[in-house]
């Protein structure tokens, strides 16, 4: 069967470039509802560890809700988003819904579940493709460019009940770096007033994107 919407990792044709890792700022990664304190970063791996099953961050049991901030050191691009869980022992808490935010450093869950997303879309479940990760592209393109930040929430999970914790074993972007520091950009944005600073919240952002 032919898949759309996605293209998975060992593809090279429009090529969404490399991994983005290197330009996290991970002293400042938060993951909320995260079990284990500090877990929600280390599925942020290095690419060669994707697979990997362990370690992997879990939401507390009938919470299903995930939400992580990642920080850039830098203004980035994001051209695609993985996101997959290589658990055997909880394939029913394999990530299913997620919204998608960029450069909302107030993110929290109440904001997350009300305002519109840059994107929002559904994880394919784990058996789709056993031999990688699944790259979901970020789109409309606009919004991912020269983005300092990106949130991720996770809605909920492929089991129906609601009873079994989410569970993640790999987070990871792919794009480019602009080489322009945080700091400068912050800068850019506080002199020059931004159309978000007179609307409604939720309102200067695009329509969802569904794969």
């Amino acid at each position: 069967m032919e898949c759309t919407g996605h293209s998975h990792d060992h593809e090279h044709d429009n090529d969404p470039g490399l991994s983005l890792r290197p330009f996290i700022d991970f002293s400042r990664v938060t993951c909320l509802n995260e079990e284990v304190a500090g877990s929600g970063k280390s599925i942020l791996k290095i690419h060669e560890e994707r697979m990997s099953e362990t370690p992997s961050v879990t939401s507390p049991d009938d919470d299903p809700e995930l939400l992580f901030y990642i920080p850039f050191t830098e203004a980035v691009t994001v051209r695609a988003i993985a996101i997959h869980n290589m658990s055997r022992n909880n394939a029913n808490g394999s990530p299913r819904r997620i919204k998608i935010f960029t450069n909302r450093d107030d993110i929290d869950f109440e904001t997350a579940r009300e305002l519109p997303p840059q994107q929002e879309f559904e994880v394919l479940p784990p058996e789709h493709f056993v031999e990688g990760t699944i790259d979901y592209p970020a789109r409309p393109a606009g919004p991912f460019t020269n983005i300092t930040s990106i949130a991720v929430f996770v809605m909920n999970n492929t089991d129906d009940s609601g009873e079994s914790p989410t569970e993640i074993t790999f987070l990871g972007f792919k794009g480019k770096g602009t080489n322009m520091k945080r700091v400068a950009v912050e800068t850019v944005y506080e002199s020059r007033p931004m159309p978000a600073d007179h609307k409604t919240p939720g309102a200067e952002f695009g329509a969802r994107d569904f794969v």
